[in-house]
């Protein structure tokens, strides 16, 4: 890759990164115009009733879909596949959640936006190697979880083993005098 190019896209990602900051000074001003807006058209009433209509919608989301993403986190970690994808979306629905959750009709956009699997998969791919995944797998991968080490006992086999009273010569039984 020649220098000058490579210039270039070093200064296009400081543009971004200091854009970033600009646009949330920027977002509140815009959700305000956008109250106003949405307001002429649909009446006051009206809008504040979408805007209360997409937190509850956002709350339910974000209660539902918390538990339904570490199911299927779990099912690809048993079926020995990397889970990325999943927590991904799930982390995804879950900013979903919460910009439906914040008032303002342009973080609701946003928020629908990221509901559609398409955007959810567009937005994983271009992020995906950003991402580094540190995990405690073997080289092998993600394998499942033997399931074949369970030790059934009955009530005859089992035992506290103090029926004669506690063991005083046991080292947990020491204690040093300070």
């Amino acid at each position: 890759m020649p220098a000058g190019q490579q210039n270039i896209e070093t200064i296009g990602q400081d543009l971004r990164i200091s854009l970033l900051p600009l646009f949330i000074l920027a977002l509140p001003l815009l959700e305000i115009a956008g109250f106003v807006v949405v307001g002429r058209q649909v009446g006051a009433l009206a809008t504040v009733g979408l805007v209360l209509a997409s937190s509850v919608a956002g709350a339910l989301l974000l209660r539902y879909q918390g538990f339904g993403v570490m199911t299927r986190v779990r099912a690809e970690m048993d079926a020995g596949r990397d889970p990325s994808r999943q927590l991904a979306h799930g982390a995804m629905v879950v900013l979903a959640a919460i910009l439906l959750i914040i008032p303002g009709f342009i973080t609701d956009i946003f928020g629908i936006l990221l509901l559609l699997p398409p955007v959810r998969d567009l937005a994983w791919r271009r992020l995906k190697g950003r991402i580094v995944m540190a995990t405690s797998f073997g080289t092998g991968g993600f394998r499942a979880r033997p399931r074949d080490k369970t030790i059934d006992l009955d009530d005859s086999d089992y035992s506290r083993g103090d029926e004669h009273g506690p063991d005083h010569n046991s080292p947990w039984r020491r204690l040093k005098d300070e």
